[in-house]
């Protein structure tokens, strides 16, 4: 049986292959609006995903007593809830894979709920602080987008 030559390979540049997967690489702070921008993203895809369930929980009625069951409560309540519990975890996907289109569904999340308590209280009651609260999210995703966009050469 003859051996065959063995493969010539491509010669290689050693820099790149040992700093690969060298310890000792220099953290050059290149991309840290971005980590902290998906680091965001992951905690408000875990907080989308505590909120759909829990208005899942309010159309099953694991929360709440009679009188808040879903069956007895408004059309628009009940349309909402159902909006909600579905949209928030469809956010909640994409913001974890940190998807452009998750950042879409959960800004829309954001604003939905914004407008539904200061245009439609009798809703959900008309919560300042909820619309705060969301504001303070939105101006904070923007903020690091903005960074993180900065960071990146064009």
């Amino acid at each position: 049986m003859s051996e065959l030559p063995p493969r010539e390979q491509p010669p290689r540049d050693q820099a790149i292959s040992v700093a690969a997967i060298s310890p000792e690489r220099p953290d050059n702070h290149e991309n840290d609006w971005t980590r902290r921008l998906v680091l965001f993203l992951r905690v408000m895809a875990v907080l989308s995903v505590v909120k759909g369930l829990y208005h899942w929980a309010q159309i099953t009625g694991f929360v709440g007593g009679e009188d808040d069951a879903f069956e007895v409560q408004t059309m628009a309540w009940q349309t909402a809830t159902i909006y909600f519990a579905v949209i928030e975890l469809v956010a909640a996907v994409g913001l974890w894979l940190a998807t452009p289109w998750g950042a879409v569904v959960w800004l829309t999340t954001v604003v939905s709920m914004a407008v539904i308590e200061l245009m439609f209280p009798t809703i959900y009651g008309g919560s300042l602080l909820v619309v705060l609260g969301e504001a303070l999210l939105l101006a904070a995703y923007l903020a690091l987008a903005w960074m993180a966009a900065r960071e990146r050469p064009p």
